[in-house]
C-alpha cells in the first residue's frame, strides 16, 4: 500500500524550509501531494495557478525531485476532505520556532476532530532554514535583498518579475 501524505500550505512563494519538509517527508513517505491552499482569506502575492507553477518549477526544473513521488495541486477545501481524497491519513506540517507550536497544534488538534483517523505529523527543516519565512522572502526581495541563501533560482525569478 503506498503512503501518502498531503503538504498544506500557502507557499508564497515556497522556500528552503519548505523544501526541506518535503525532502524530509520524501524519505518516510512514497508520495507527497503538496497542497497550494487558494482560499480568499489570505492576500497572497501570487495567484494559487502562479504558486503551483512556483512550486513545480523549484522541485523539478531547479532540484530535480522525482515528479512520480510529488503531486502539485490546489485546493480550497477543508485539509481533511482533501486527505479523503487522496486517501491519506497524514498531514505533514513544518514547524521553524516555538512561535509556530501554539497554531500548529491548534490545528493538529481541529483537524483531529473533524476526522479522528487523521495525524498530523511536524517535521523540522534544517537549522540553516529555520529562521526562513515566505513573508520575509517576500520583504527582502521587495526591498532589492538578496535571497539566494532562502529560495530557488526560478522562485528568485518569480518574485523579481513580481517586483519590477
Amino acid at each position: 500500500m503506498i503512503k501518502v501524505a498531503i503538504y498544506p500550505g500557502t507557499f508564497d512563494p515556497i522556500t528552503f524550509g519548505h523544501i526541506d519538509v518535503i525532502k524530509k517527508g520524501l524519505k518516510i513517505f512514497d508520495k507527497i501531494v503538496v497542497a497550494v491552499s487558494d482560499v480568499d482569506n489570505k492576500n497572497y502575492l501570487f495567484d494559487s495557478d502562479e504558486r503551483k507553477e512556483i512550486v513545480r518549477r523549484a522541485l523539478f526544473k531547479d532540484l530535480k525531485l522525482n515528479k512520480k513521488m510529488i503531486s502539485v495541486i490546489s485546493f480550497t477545501s477543508l485539509t481533511t476532505d482533501l486527505c479523503r481524497k487522496y486517501k491519506s491519513n497524514i498531514i505533514l506540517r513544518g514547524l521553524r520556532a516555538v512561535s509556530d507550536f501554539e497554531y500548529e497544534f491548534q490545528l493538529a488538534g481541529m483537524n483531529r476532530k473533524l476526522s479522528n483517523n487523521i495525524e498530523t505529523l511536524f517535521l523540522m527543516s534544517d537549522v540553516e532554514n529555520q529562521i526562513i519565512s515566505s513573508k520575509f522572502v517576500k520583504e527582502i526581495i521587495k526591498l532589492k535583498g538578496d535571497i539566494k541563501k532562502f529560495t530557488t533560482k526560478s522562485t528568485i525569478e518569480f518574485l523579481k518579475k513580481k517586483y519590477e
